[in-house]
């Protein structure tokens, strides 16, 4: 069996020259960084983790430590290196949060990065292990979850009393022959798994415990999984920042938040202070970009006792009324599910709460109709990526007056969404970015041989407007719901608790 001298150069054959036919019974063993991911540093995941769970001033220490990590890793120890940002990203967080934050966030980011020659071996075994020396706890829900991992060998993080200490336990950082001390415990020392994978000299004591190994080189450059060949689709995921934390990127944000802050308010308070239809000139001067689509369809005429019109809008900002409002030019009252206190105060526009009680919602959405149109987004809940969850059908039962409206975005730096953090902050957070963007989309109202007035269904209905915004969006439909959101980010159903001594119309919570 091969003896691997750390300084020795790879003897290893390339992994695309694996083959990957025939090997439902073999078990395969990985490295994660510079293998299953292209990218061979770790700490924007680090950074991740460290602004999502400790803000900016966490972010920035990372981001001081960084360089210190950095010689310690190429010129002495890349255990020690390992060890600095460990200590400098986790040091007194909760166990839970970080674990939040391996669900909800780096998923996302993990999957954007996923190599295609590895990941063709590595999905091709019947039996998955990763061996990496990047913090269990940080990793093995993405590949569990995601990539299938039956085991997950990976550095443990030392805790007490629930909270990070920065240490780590166990073997230490599973680094050159801790890899494969870890390996040994895991198989035994009888058992050879099939084929191991790594990049690095230091990966070579594990690669040479197994009877095929194979390197992942550096060069050149490849193209990662694209999205509709990833194992799973990401439909859902967290966490505010849009790019991957970079040392430039992270740098990038902590020196733009101060500044970004301010403009958000100024923005913020545009949009709360101003006549409607100077709104959206407002806008436009302050850096946020409208842009409107098809024929939005005239006021209601009170006078002639017309009945509003009802938004189907989608949902991928609370913000969505506010520009459709700023598109016709006019506030338009929005029906709503979920609101924040500090959003509902500076909302320009009025909210009401759905109570979740059918025929409650039903009276109440009805006399909403006869003072003048409304805005719905009956998806109940915000959604990223390209992707429609299932349409709540109420709405189509109350009135035959539908007009579709695709709500588009666009956000370089910030999330203005979260299911785990304060909702009061999402608009805040979408107006911090340097020049975010709208797209308001009226669709052709619907046909009334098409609503329930003619006979069809009101899920009929819900599906059909679900199915003609997708398709301007060029998104997919799917049967996820508000609860299928939160279960998946936030460990719940997404139901908010009524706080007492609150107006009947306004909806708090998140």
């Amino acid at each position: 069996m091969f003896k691997p001298n750390l300084h020795s150069p790879p003897v290893f054959p390339v992994v695309d020259q694996c083959t990957s036919i025939g090997r439902e019974k073999e078990t395969v063993v990985a490295d994660m960084d510079g293998t299953l991911l292209r990218g061979r540093s770790s700490f924007p995941y680090f950074a991740l983790i460290a602004f999502e769970v400790g803000g900016i001033f966490r972010l920035f220490l990372l981001l001081l430590c960084s360089p210190l990590a950095g010689v310690l890793y190429y010129f002495i120890s890349e255990t020690a290196g390992i060890q600095v940002l460990i200590f400098a990203t986790f040091v007194g967080m909760k166990v839970s949060d970080i674990e939040s934050v391996a669900r909800a966030v780096l998923p996302k980011f993990y999957a954007g990065d996923l190599h295609p020659e590895a990941w063709r071996v590595f999905s091709s075994c019947g039996k998955r292990c990763v061996l990496t020396a990047n913090p269990r706890i940080m990793v093995e829900a993405f590949l569990k979850d995601f990539l299938g991992a039956d085991l997950v060998l990976g550095t443990e993080v030392h805790t007490y009393k629930g909270r990070a200490t920065g240490l780590v336990s166990g073997g230490g950082v599973l680094v050159g022959e801790s890899k494969a001390e870890a390996l040994r415990k895991a198989f035994g020392e009888t058992y050879l798994p099939e084929i191991g994978i790594g990049d690095r000299v230091t990966d070579y004591p594990f690669m040479s415990l197994c009877k095929e190994s194979y390197i992942v080189p550096a060069k050149p450059e490849v193209d990662a999984v694209s999205h509709d060949k990833l194992p799973k689709p990401i439909v859902f995921h967290d966490g505010r920042l849009v790019q991957k934390p970079t040392p430039f990127m992270a740098l990038l944000t902590i020196l733009w938040i101060p500044v970004g802050f301010l403009l958000a308010c100024l923005r913020v308070a545009a949009g709360a202070l101003l006549p409607m239809p100077l709104v959206y000139y407002a806008f436009w001067t302050l850096g946020v970009r409208v842009y409107i689509k098809g024929n939005p369809p005239p006021m209601a005429k009170k006078s002639t006792g017309q009945s509003g019109v009802l938004f189907i809008c989608s949902h991928r900002t609370l913000l969505d009324p506010i520009f459709l409002s700023a598109a016709l030019g006019r506030p338009i009252p929005a029906v709503t599910y979920s609101l924040s206190r500090l959003s509902e105060f500076i909302s320009p526009i009025k909210t009401v709460r759905l109570s979740r009680d059918r025929a409650t919602d039903a009276a109440m959405i009805k006399k909403l109709l006869q003072s003048g149109d409304l805005a719905i987004c009956p998806e109940g809940t915000t959604c990223r990526e390209p992707f429609l969850l299932r349409f709540s059908a109420l709405f189509a039962e109350l009135t035959d007056e539908l007009v579709p409206v695709a709500m588009a975005n666009r956000m370089s730096m910030f999330h203005g969404t979260t299911a785990r953090g304060w909702k009061g902050m999402d608009p805040f957070y979408f107006f911090m970015n340097p020049s975010p963007a709208y797209e308001v989309n009226f669709l052709n109202k619907l046909p009334n041989k098409l609503t329930c007035g003619a006979g069809k269904s009101s899920h009929d209905v819900a599906n059909y407007i679900q199915r003609i915004i997708a398709a301007s969006l060029s998104y997919e439909c799917t049967s996820f719901t508000r609860k299928d959101k939160y279960r998946a980010l936030a460990g719940n159903d997404g139901t908010v608790v009524e706080k007492p001594k609150l107006d009947a119309n306004k909806f708090m919570g998140c």
